[in-house]
């Protein structure tokens, strides 16, 4: 009977003469008739994606009454949420669909089912983009050894906003309805899961079930539900709290009470990157079926304030708004600590905990990627920080130029290499001296001129342009910030000048071709008063100094 509640998603009212949980209904834009079951709200709050069952409207619907589809509601600017909406296809297409997780700017969707080019091709996990139009076709997730583990009849997910950390649960006895909770985490370079791992004796208990784990913003409080000892009911909500960089030492799990937990089923709770409301499903006085609720967290129950970040990716000469991929890195050093994209509209959004230093990184096809610095090492309140990002076409063969002033002279990217442009003219006849383009992404640590693993691909770029116009000289030049001293700063900006200068040669320019100065502080594009404005005026320049 437990497994049947599971698969249905059904959370039982309590009985009576038990403390009713105080919920907030969410109205009749987003509950109806029918089951509304598995809120998934978005970090940043505005978006929250569900599963409904058994409406006339879902894909199945007319060979299985139970059939389940994905649908969701959007918050608008008077804090209320718009009418629920069918998911369109390629999302729902088979009779049982279901989300586990949506970015923090509903960018992408981890579904149920594996998926090949859009076609389902049996159970396990994928991912959607957001594209023009709706949804990329889902591709699935590929997860070492899942098949030989996940050997029950059921198996559930969730994913951290990092885009790189999954937890799963599931079985590895057949035809046992106890599951335990897994994680797995994203190689980048190959795309390919970790094989799971358990995540410790703390979360999992012997001879007892655990299902539904959602990771909040923080990184550090994980919700399950679980039928072990100590519950209010059948199924409960409880939290743990991560105590270290690994995902095997958690905290003793706590039940969140008679605020959240009744006598019955509870599952699937889901909190946003505030952490000020937990949303799940009831089935307690309900429009009809369950319906989706919210109830506000008290202190102990509330994740770790986080800090959300948003804006648009732009490209910097024609100022429209364009996809790219971001990643965030912790400084110093270049440890991974998540990834996100933005949508065609430019849009994107990553959550961060505090006691850390960031980088986030913007790069996409074609462009010069770019990087904003963000410290957040000194603990704070919840707040969301606005972020645009400007790219930078990339120069092949001195296709795209800016002027001094940033002013775009000549446009062309086609990424073909040609030495023409369409009208057969020599684009070295349209390169002018003293024309300059800037790059953001040439890094170094903090202090040092040792250049940093990021800078090799942008000075990759430099150097196909030179080998392109073999009579091209530049002046390579490096700024700082008005941090430290003058002094320091005009030598430390010399000696990085002159690190770039020999990373060049080490690729086939020769050094006559480049000269390397150090400009220190003394020519700032943005203010230094704030941390936007000094990552801008740390930058690596070439002048075009003969073509």
């Amino acid at each position: 009977m437990k497994k049947i509640l599971i698969l249905a998603f059904v959370s039982i009212c309590s009985l009576s003469g038990f403390a009713q949980p105080v919920f907030e209904n969410l109205g009749a834009k987003v509950n109806s008739i029918y089951s509304e079951i598995r809120p998934t709200i978005s970090a940043d709050g505005k978006y929250l994606y569900f599963v409904v069952e058994g409406n006339p409207k879902n894909t199945a619907y007319k060979t299985d009454k139970l059939a389940q589809d994905i649908w969701y509601s959007e918050l608008d600017e008077s804090g209320n949420w718009g009418q629920a909406l069918q998911s369109p296809a390629p999302i729902n297409t088979n009779k049982d669909n279901a989300i586990f997780w949506v970015s923090p700017d509903g960018n992408r969707i981890l579904i149920r089912g594996s998926f090949d080019n859009g076609k389902y091709i049996g159970r396990g996990f994928s991912l959607s983009n957001k594209v023009e139009g709706g949804w990329s076709n889902p591709e699935r997730l590929k997860i070492s050894g899942i098949n030989q583990m996940a050997i029950d009849k059921y198996t559930g997910a969730s994913m951290a906003n990092d885009g790189k950390t999954l937890f799963l649960y599931f079985s590895e006895e057949k035809n046992s309805f106890l599951n335990d909770i897994y994680v797995s985490t994203l190689n980048p370079d190959t795309e390919v899961w970790s094989k799971p791992a358990k995540m410790g004796n703390d979360i999992n208990m012997d001879d007892y079930d655990e299902i539904s784990p959602f990771l909040s913003s923080d990184m550090t409080t994980l919700y399950f539900s679980s039928n072990r000892p100590g519950g209010k009911g059948d199924y409960d909500i409880w939290v743990t709290k991560r105590l270290d960089d690994t995902w095997s030492n958690w905290s003793v799990p706590v039940n969140m009470g008679d605020s959240i937990n009744t006598k019955g089923w509870d599952a699937y709770l889901s909190v946003d990157a505030k952490g000020e409301y937990a949303y799940l499903s009831t089935s307690s006085k309900t429009l009809g079926g369950t319906d989706l609720v919210r109830t506000k967290l008290s202190e102990s129950q509330r994740p770790k304030n986080a800090v959300l970040i948003y804006g648009k990716v732009y490209n910097a000469i024609t100022k429209e708004p364009m996809d790219a991929k971001l990643f965030y890195d912790l400084i110093p050093g270049e440890s991974s600590e998540g990834n996100a994209i933005s949508n065609p509209d430019g849009n994107y959004k990553v959550t961060l905990p505090y006691g850390k230093k960031y980088s986030i990184r913007a790069s996409a096809d074609k462009y010069f990627s770019l990087i904003d610095t963000l410290d957040f090492t000194e603990y704070g309140i919840y707040k969301e920080i606005h972020r645009d990002l400007y790219l930078n076409p990339v120069v092949t063969d001195g296709k795209v130029i800016l002027d001094s002033n940033g002013n775009v002279v000549r446009t062309e990217i086609d990424g073909s290499g040609d030495s023409t442009d369409s009208l057969g003219n020599s684009l070295l006849n349209n390169l002018a001296e003293g024309q300059i383009l800037s790059t953001n992404n040439i890094l170094f640590d903090f202090g040092k001129s040792i250049l940093r693993a990021e800078a090799f691909a942008e000075l990759d770029k430099v150097a196909r342009m030179m080998k392109a116009n073999p009579n091209m000289k530049i002046e390579l030049s490096a700024h700082t910030d008005a941090i430290g001293g003058y002094s320091e700063n005009l030598k430390l900006s010399d000696d990085r000048a002159n690190s770039s200068k020999q990373y060049l040669i080490s690729k086939g320019i020769k050094g006559e071709r480049i000269i390397s100065k150090g400009y220190g502080e003394t020519t700032p594009v943005a203010s230094n008063q704030t941390d936007g404005g000094r990552q801008l005026n740390r930058r690596v320049e070439f002048r075009i100094l003969k073509k």
